[in-house]
């Protein structure tokens, strides 16, 4: 799915949206957040742990988060930017 249609479909969907832009190096510790989560990576890669399973998103590709999921973030050197819908 390209970034327009994607972007539509959260618009669709009822998502709030934003850019977010991490511009290095970054681990975020475990941590929840009051809403749901459908984002996809623009640039860079956003490595993501949560149940005991990490996986990493590259440019394209899309994850999602229920509301409250425990998780942690990590970036590489490049950081990352991504498109993010939230939905409480």
């Amino acid at each position: 799915m390209d970034q327009q249609s994607f972007e539509a479909e959260l618009k669709r969907d009822g998502y709030d949206i934003q850019t977010s832009t991490t511009p290095g190096a970054k681990v975020n510790p475990e941590h929840s957040h009051p809403f749901e989560v459908r984002a996809m990576v623009l640039k860079g890669a956003l490595t993501l742990t949560t149940g005991g399973k990490t996986t990493t998103y590259s440019p394209g590709e899309i994850f999602t988060m229920a509301k409250g999921c425990l998780h942690a973030e990590s970036y590489g050197d490049e950081g990352a930017v991504t498109l993010v819908g939230r939905k409480m």
